[in-house]
């Protein structure tokens, strides 16, 4: 009779918070309650597992290994509450591919797509796991850096673009090369993260437009 007994016991573990959730005690069960009480403890484990498996592939860009948009704004927004309630710094980053659309256009949607994905592991291995990810949409890129100040922000921000420029993404037999743009924004405790992202983006096409006047005053335009 062990077996039986170790069996009973076993379900009983395994229906321990399960009973305490409806008020019961094993006493209150018949051999037969517990073993329909184990089993639907387990799919009730089952179903947790497989809604949290559907919630971070939700989260998930389709594309790169990074958090959608959504998520990505999600993110921010947890971000921004903790700079506003612990006056923690943080900055947010945001990143555009130059030339990609001729890139795209020349090489075809794989090409295009091979490169996202670099970029977008690239950008998730440079950082810490407290910092954020997201693809914002197309060949944009945002980056939640966690408890930073602006002069240690811009640092990051400079390796991440040197890490892009000094790259090569092969596919199909053929290297290629982006280059890419970035904006720094230190978190302010009052904004909202839309704000936020818009004024990384105004940083980014300043930065685009001076490197652009730069490499037309160097070739002497």
């Amino acid at each position: 009779m062990r077996p039986m007994a170790f069996g009973i016991d076993k379900r009983a573990s395994e229906t321990s918070p399960l009973l305490q959730r409806l008020g019961l005690r094993r006493r209150d069960l018949s051999d037969a309650g517990l073993a329909v009480l184990a089993e639907l403890s387990a799919e009730c484990d089952s179903l947790r597992e497989q809604l949290a498996a559907a919630e971070a592939l939700a989260d998930r860009d389709a594309l790169t290994p990074t958090f959608n948009r959504r998520a990505f704004l999600r993110e921010l927004h947890r971000t921004m509450s903790e700079v506003e309630r612990y006056k923690t710094p943080a900055a947010v980053l945001y990143i555009d591919l130059d030339g990609f659309k001729a890139l795209n256009d020349a090489f075809g949607h794989a090409a295009g797509d091979a490169v996202l994905r670099h970029v977008g592991r690239m950008l998730v291995d440079s950082v810490r796991e407290s910092d954020v990810i997201g693809r914002l949409g197309g060949d944009e890129f945002g980056v939640i850096l966690n408890r930073v100040s602006a002069e240690e922000a811009r640092a990051k921000a400079q390796f991440l673009i040197d890490a892009i420029n000094n790259s090569a993404i092969m596919h199909a037999g053929v290297a290629h090369r982006v280059k890419a743009s970035i904006g720094v924004h230190a978190l302010a405790t009052v904004e909202d993260p839309e704000m936020a992202i818009a004024r990384a983006d105004e940083a980014m096409y300043a930065d685009k437009h001076a490197r652009r006047d730069k490499a037309k005053a160097f070739a002497g335009f």
